[in-house]
């Protein structure tokens, strides 16, 4: 299987936009939307160039909103910056919703439409029809103001510091010192972090809540009894049901959590404890000093690079056009969005990375992460249409995860140090097994939530305490039963990215078995993996993961033999 090059330099002149068209100002937008609404269309070549334009509009608009989402985030004390974005998520989202919802029914009443080559269309025709069937005007103010209470969240949560031996820090930073030796440094700085998000719960609870209600009204307003019903359909989750995702709960439950269990005593045992405390996770079991791969982000920038490199040159040129393009953002600073993530500027159809580097082993892990999102973006760039530029995404998460594991044979780049390597393999591997019930901790939590509309909010609570204690046992929270309790506030993605959790799951099962192929074709996994990248969203999701030579699934048959693997390798690496 080849993979086609990627020129990341390669421009995409308009032919439909006006050059000077301004995307941030309805009055320039109307018009080019009304014009494909009245545009004749009388052949499928005609209907082709049609969605090519159409296509073209949308992206430019997005690129606009990507723009000042990213400048919002990267500094969320900026008024100007807030009003920026909320302008766009105010003024222009609302008008567009049923301009394309417009376009969508014109698309599907055409009749030119069936004379398309149906395997290239059946994914848009079938999402397409979708969306037609699920929108609601009434709607729109709805969605509004669910992303004026998103971002009133992530302003809370970008403003945490607390004040920590003469400096004041943000929460991102305050994580370096849990993973010192000392246990008394391990432990004031983690109730300092919690302190802080304490400080909030009751606004955070607050926005969850008006959150929770609109959603809700959303999924009546478009006929569902409950909002998972609706997110599964949104989402377009046609290859598996919530049913599929409780059968992943309890596979983990199974065959992951154990590992976790011995992986927690092992740790205890080690550290000489008698209970293992929250403090106590991220600490080196063998006493040794925290791993620190870089010094600043020019250094991680550099050492990444390289990294990229290895797994196939071509990613490292690609990633050092990001470089060259200012396309990074990596620091941790005071009024930053907590978190990472890789935004797309969709009309240059170039990846965008932002997170919070401090100079831990993790920050390494969330850079390759976010690498493999910007490298699975410009694999399909050269995709025509806006909708296929994407994929589904449990695919396009392993883009992210697949990177993660590509990049593990090559850590000697940050740690030349053979032991430090190994230990990095190890806590990766770690950090696999502890993520898998955490996704079901959360996926779990999100089902429950949505079908049990009218909950309180002490119900709520207990129902995210029984979940972590099935799934996290072994960890000592005594004393500290609020933090326990209110550990959610700090996962984005239930605020930001409803029901957007078994993603990760279903990925991460890919990922791991694109590892095991690495192991015995190292060239090959990469191939397939690339070229899988480059079919963007143009296939059905099962077809994506068999590109990569992967399978689709995520009962105990995939999840026993790969928790198998992962205990044996944390054995070898220990």
């Amino acid at each position: 299987m080849s993979v086609a090059t990627v020129d990341p330099r390669k421009t995409f002149p308009r032919r439909f936009v006006p050059t000077d068209a301004n995307m941030g100002d309805w009055a320039h937008i109307e018009p080019l939307f009304r014009e494909l609404l009245d545009r004749k269309i009388d052949s499928s070549a005609a209907l082709q160039r049609w969605l090519e334009d159409l296509s073209e509009l949308q992206s430019a608009v997005a690129e606009e909103g990507s723009r000042r989402y990213v400048a919002m985030t990267q500094q969320t004390d900026d008024p100007q910056r807030e009003q920026a974005y909320l302008h766009f998520v105010r003024e222009i989202r609302p008008r567009l919703e049923p301009m394309v919802f417009a376009l969508k029914k014109k698309y599907l009443a055409t009749p030119h439409r069936h004379g398309l080559p149906q395997d290239r269309y059946f994914v848009f025709d079938r999402d397409t029809a979708n969306d037609v069937e699920l929108f609601r005007e009434e709607n729109i103010p709805l969605h509004v103001r669910e992303a004026e209470l998103q971002q009133q969240y992530q302003k809370i949560t970008g403003g945490m510091t607390v004040h920590y031996r003469g400096e004041e820090r943000t929460l991102q930073q305050m994580a370096r010192f849990l993973e010192e030796p000392d246990r008394s440094v391990r432990q004031e700085a983690w109730e300092r972090i919690v302190g802080r998000r304490l400080q909030e719960r009751e606004a955070i609870e607050a926005i969850y809540e008006q959150l929770l209600s609109l959603r809700q009204q959303i999924a009546r307003n478009a006929g569902f009894t409950n909002y998972l019903d609706y997110g599964f359909r949104a989402k377009g989750r046609w290859d598996y049901t919530p049913e599929d995702c409780e059968r992943f709960h309890a596979a983990v439950a199974e065959h992951v959590v154990p590992v976790v269990q011995r992986l927690y005593e092992e740790r205890r045992a080690r550290l000489g404890l008698d209970a293992l405390r929250p403090w106590d996770l991220d600490v080196d079991p063998l006493g040794r000093s925290p791993l620190r791969p870089f010094e600043h982000a020019g250094e991680l920038v550099e050492k990444c690079e390289r990294v990229f490199a290895r797994v196939t040159p071509a990613l490292g040129e690609q990633f050092r056009f990001m470089v060259e393009r200012d396309l990074l953002d990596l620091d941790s600073r005071k009024g930053k969005a907590p978190g990472g993530y890789q935004a797309t500027m969709h009309e240059r159809r170039w990846p965008f990375i932002f997170m919070n580097a401090v100079g831990r082993d993790g920050d390494v892990r969330t850079i390759v992460h976010e690498g493999g999102h910007a490298f699975h973006a410009l694999a399909a760039r050269e995709e025509p249409l806006l909708k296929y530029r994407h994929a589904p995404l449990e695919f396009a998460e392993v883009a992210s995860m697949g990177m993660e594991v590509l990049a593990l044979p090559h850590l000697e780049v940050f740690y030349p140090d053979p032991d430090d390597a190994r230990r990095a393999r190890r806590d990766f591997f770690e950090g696999v097994v502890r993520l898998m019930p955490w996704i079901a901790i959360v996926d779990a939590f999100q089902h429950w939530i949505y079908t049990h509309p009218e909950h309180t909010r002490d119900e709520r609570r207990a129902k995210w305490l029984e979940l972590s204690r099935r799934f996290r046992p072994g960890i000592d929270w005594s004393g500290y039963e609020e933090a326990e309790a209110h550990a959610w506030h700090a996962q984005l993605h239930i605020f930001l990215h409803p029901l957007y959790y078994i993603e990760y799951g279903i990925a991460q099962l890919g990922a791991l078995q694109l590892w095991l192929a690495s192991r015995d074709d190292y060239a090959g996994a990469v191939r397939r993996y690339r070229a899988a990248l480059a079919l963007g969203g143009s296939r059905p999701l099962p077809d994506l993961f068999a590109a990569a030579g992967l399978r689709f699934a995520m009962d105990a048959g995939v999840v026993a033999p790969l928790a198998a693997a992962l205990g044996e390798e944390l054995r070898e690496l220990s």
